[in-house]
């Protein structure tokens, strides 16, 4: 059995619903990522720094062939490819794409941490999540539970 992955993504400047589509559409033509569900998309207050556009925001589940670290690679590549520049934390952007969480492994590397350590306290992580995958957002909670 392939491996299983939660992404959120989240876009607040240019055409936000339209970035989220094709990011999805991207993540779908990966040779080894299978988008298996997608959230609706939800529009939520910024989070951190506050003084910039709202932002839309959907959950995907994901059938992946790569480990945790180069399914992080192959979010980044789409997100590079989409023209996402890393300018400050919190801040605008084109497109953002987080792994929430990889089977139901818990990772720490320099790189990487699943469950994603704050998708606990933030909304536009968890009702898309919940969505589609009502146990591992309740996974995710208990996990962030467990570690403060």
């Amino acid at each position: 059995m392939m491996p299983k992955a939660w992404l959120s993504l989240g876009a607040n400047i240019g055409y936000p619903k339209a970035q989220l589509a094709e990011a999805v559409q991207r993540l779908d033509t990966h040779p080894e990522v299978t988008v298996t569900s997608r959230s609706s998309v939800i529009i939520t207050r910024p989070w951190g720094k506050t003084d910039q556009p709202d932002f839309a925001n959907m959950a995907v589940a994901v059938e992946t062939s790569l480990k945790p670290e180069p399914l992080l690679d192959a979010c980044l590549a789409v997100e590079r490819d989409m023209g996402r520049e890393r300018i400050e934390v919190w801040g605008p952007r084109l497109i953002d794409i987080d792994i929430i969480a990889y089977d139901r492994l818990e990772i720490t590397t320099e790189r990487l941490t699943v469950p994603h350590p704050y998708a606990h306290e933030r909304d536009f992580v968890l009702v898309p999540l919940r969505e589609i995958d009502p146990a591992t957002a309740e996974w995710v909670m208990e996990r962030a539970k467990a570690g403060s």
